[in-house]
């Protein structure tokens, strides 16, 4: 009897571990990286440490989420990119390449000699600009690949430079190959203020319960891949789930002196109020609230422009640097919530403020 019972003890236990296994493959779930470079960080955050990059069309598995940050697995650890760059998929039958994002190079002091140079996302043309240098500045190489080098400035910006403009000294290159001044926003500073965060959520989406806060940071992290493939040097109030006061937002705007300053949010009426709404305080604000607004009424994202408007709110009226604040869509309308939930409106509406500083600037 006793010699039943351990067999039938056996297979209940065996049976467990298979169906535990089959639900634990079950549970996977794989996405497709759509950008053409992805840094994966060892952090959920802007701030973390890049480990590794991603290309257009791998395959990755998600173990995790974090305020929009996926946690994927690499070969033997994991790390973290940007949710909004990754779409859903099938399966993992694709391939996967991850490229180290440290060779072990040693890290050494040089000036840029180009009168102005692109920094990009990977080693190569094909990657997209994620800021600009100017003759002159100092840099810290990081990395090499080639005729690359990686490259990191004083306020912690990173990306990949052609080598050949890098040097001692003050240098006289002009700079053809990768270095341009055809940016349209080259030489701006843009500071990003996505509104609330941390244990202030914001407006809650009527229908779906979505939160302000999470909205306008992954609208603020598209708009700044937009503003630095224009040029622009671009920061951020926050790059993860905190909430700095009003202060300190302004502080950073004014402390960088910025060139301009954008608050991002999304709106809430008791009425069925629908569209954007474009604020500004100050006399100096108006011209920029006006160049945003005409670009988001060219219909971004299928929302109506409500148009621009004074609005009295601490980040606009204690600023001295030139600002606006954009409501991209009322939470509280079951339509634009929507709407304004999904990847492409958050691209089109970051493209319009985009474009919109560009009009402003030139």
């Amino acid at each position: 009897m006793k010699s039943i019972v351990s067999i039938l003890i056996v297979v209940v236990l065996l049976l467990g571990a298979a169906f535990g296994a089959q639900a634990k493959s079950e549970a996977k779930q794989y996405y497709q990286v759509s950008a053409d470079s992805l840094n994966v960080r060892n952090d959920p955050s802007e701030k973390g440490e890049v480990i590794a990059s991603l290309r257009k069309g791998d395959v990755v598995e998600v173990s995790d989420e974090a305020h929009g940050w996926l946690q994927v697995a690499l070969n033997k650890t994991s790390g973290w990119v940007a949710g909004y760059y990754l779409v859903k998929t099938g399966s993992g039958g694709g391939k996967t390449t991850v490229s180290s994002g440290s060779s072990g190079a040693k890290s050494s002091a040089q000036t840029v000699q180009a009168d102005s140079l692109r920094m990009r996302k990977g080693p190569g043309t094909g990657y997209s600009v994620v800021g600009g240098l100017y003759k002159g500045e100092a840099v810290t190489v990081i990395d090499r690949d080639g005729d690359w080098v990686k490259v990191k400035t004083p306020d912690g910006q990173q990306g990949w430079v052609a080598s050949q403009y890098i040097g001692e000294g003050g240098g006289s290159s002009s700079g053809s190959g990768d270095s341009s001044s055809s940016g349209r926003l080259n030489g701006k500073l843009i500071v990003l203020d996505p509104g609330h965060g941390g244990d202030d959520p914001g407006m809650i989406g009527k229908e779906s319960e979505a939160q302000e806060k999470d909205l306008n940071l992954e609208t603020a992290f598209i708009l700044a891949d937009y503003l630095r493939d224009l040029g622009a040097r671009v920061i951020l109030t926050r790059s993860e789930d905190v909430k700095p006061s009003l202060p300190e937002r302004v502080k950073i705007s004014e402390n960088n002196g910025a060139d301009a300053f954008i608050s991002i949010h999304y709106n809430s009426s008791t009425k069925n109020t629908s569209g954007t709404l474009t604020f500004y305080n100050k006399g100096k604000d108006k011209a920029l609230a006006r160049a945003i607004e005409s670009e988001l009424a060219e219909g971004a994202g299928g929302l109506r422009s409500n148009g621009i408007s004074f609005g009295d709110y601490h980040v606009l009226r204690e600023n001295s640097q030139v600002s606006a604040l954009v409501e991209l869509g009322f939470l509280s309308n079951e339509k634009d919530e929507r709407i304004v939930r999904t990847k492409d409106y958050k691209r089109k509406a970051a493209k319009a403020i985009a474009d919109g500083l560009v009009d402003y600037f030139n």
